[in-house]
């Protein structure tokens, strides 16, 4: 059973931006609410110079990144403080051993940016992890300034084909591998009924590498929570995103459901049997709607842009996450939560119409950790879908890691409230209500 709601329409003096309203999803043999929304943006372009290097057998063109942020070649682990070694062999332990969590680390991240897989001008480019891992760094999030507080996981293996069969079609797994020669002949391609998805020749190992990124920090996750009752919350900086991806293609940017492999990798490999994820990206993550809908023990809820202006913020989706997003976990009863955790919902983005905020940003991830503290020993993994504004996407990305850590957000040095149209807080409580009654909570 499905539910939808549409607020009218709220007229200002500012010039319309294109309708858009707000929508929460809820899959798990249940029914989907919708709120609604809008907002003002503008985009920022920035240009770098190409270098080559070779990561786990893909060559990568990587863009004038600084040297904490480049890959070392090969596989050797970096000895850098605060860093995860994750070997290579062809048989993936479950879970990493104890001596290689950091003690006390409260966030873990690792960094899949897919540098060879680019079109230029395109919302869903090579600049944006390498935004974030700037921004991180020159906010002093990094293990570099925050010692063993922070840790990253390097050196990862990629998935394996089983690993991304436990979600998409074998067809089209095989389909999209043998396609690579093509790209590389014409050096872009799209993939049919995609939406349009590009390729280029790195795309799919690439996107082996990031769905492997996912993998690895399940299991550092789960080693964490084995040994302290406060593991680290975890962060997937990655690319190509995955929530619009379904069983089988690709679709909307997204080649594989890297949220929904690493759901299933859990299940199989850590017993994990009751997975609650979360998809705040301004986008319905229709993808991982598909792969899970027929399954009671995966709880998945989206919140996303549906169509109406204005636009709500940060003071409707925090009524939304106490009134429906809480109750629902709570009932639920998870093993681990995950997160798809798009940027794009921020008013400056220019693919949406939505006003969240860098504080809006914060309060999600303050309030998903504490979260899956009460609910499942801190067990929770956050994976990077959408954001294309590389200011406010890496801003707010900063600020989820501020949330993790437990430092005072920033936000309000941030953001611009002048950009912020009223909230209709009586439509959005009105849709809750209906949300609820249907929920039974």
């Amino acid at each position: 059973m499905k539910f939808a709601a549409s607020l009218p329409a709220m007229m200002s003096a500012a010039a319309a931006p294109p309708l858009a309203n707000f929508t929460a999803t809820t899959t798990s043999r249940s029914s989907a609410p919708s709120i609604q929304c809008n907002l003002q943006f503008y985009v920022r372009h920035h240009v770098y110079s190409h270098k080559k290097y070779s990561k786990n057998g893909i060559t990568i063109k990587y863009r004038n990144l600084p040297k904490h942020i480049r890959p070392e070649k090969g596989y050797s682990s970096t000895s850098v403080r605060g860093t995860i070694y994750c070997s290579n062999q062809k048989e993936r332990n479950v879970g990493l051993p104890s001596d290689h969590i950091t003690v006390g680390a409260k966030v873990i991240y690792a960094a899949a940016p897919a540098m060879g897989h680019n079109q230029e001008s395109h919302p869903e480019c090579n600049s944006r992890v390498p935004a974030i891992l700037t921004a991180l760094e020159k906010m002093k999030l990094t293990s570099k300034f925050r010692g063993s507080d922070v840790v990253e996981v390097q050196n990862f293996r990629p998935a394996t084909t089983d690993d991304i069969g436990s979600v998409h079609a074998g067809p089209y797994i095989s389909g999209l591998e043998k396609a690579m020669d093509q790209a590389s002949e014409k050096g872009l391609i799209f993939i049919d009924g995609s939406g349009p998805t590009y390729a280029t020749a790195t795309t799919f190992q690439e996107s082996l590498l990031a769905a492997g990124a996912g993998i690895s920090l399940v299991d550092s996750v789960v080693a964490a929570s084995k040994i302290s009752k406060d593991p680290p919350v975890a962060f997937a900086l990655i690319r190509p995103p995955g929530h619009h991806a379904v069983p089988k293609g690709a679709m909307g940017f997204c080649v594989f459901g890297n949220i929904a492999i690493a759901a299933r990798y859990a299940q199989r490999m850590h017993g994990l049997k009751r997975v609650f994820i979360i998809d705040f990206d301004v986008h319905h993550g229709n993808g991982t709607n598909d792969a899970f809908y027929e399954d009671p023990d995966i709880f998945f809820l989206s919140t996303h842009q549906a169509g109406s202006y204005p636009g709500t913020g940060d003071t409707a989706m925090r009524t939304v996450f106490d009134e429906v997003i809480v109750p629902c976990a709570q009932r639920f009863k998870p093993d681990i939560i995950l997160v798809s955790a798009g940027y794009d919902a921020h008013l400056l983005d220019p693919l949406a119409s939505l006003q969240f905020t860098t504080g809006t940003y914060y309060m999600l991830a303050s309030s998903i950790k504490q979260l899956a503290k009460d609910l499942c020993g801190g067990r929770c993994v956050f994976f990077l879908e959408g954001g294309y504004n590389l200011s406010s996407l890496s801003n707010s990305v900063a600020e989820s890691f501020r949330a993790f850590l437990g430092d005072r957000s920033l936000a309000s040095e941030l953001d611009d409230p002048s950009y912020l149209h009223e909230e209709p807080l009586k439509k959005v409580k009105q849709i809750i209500e209906e949300v609820k009654h249907i929920h039974s909570f």
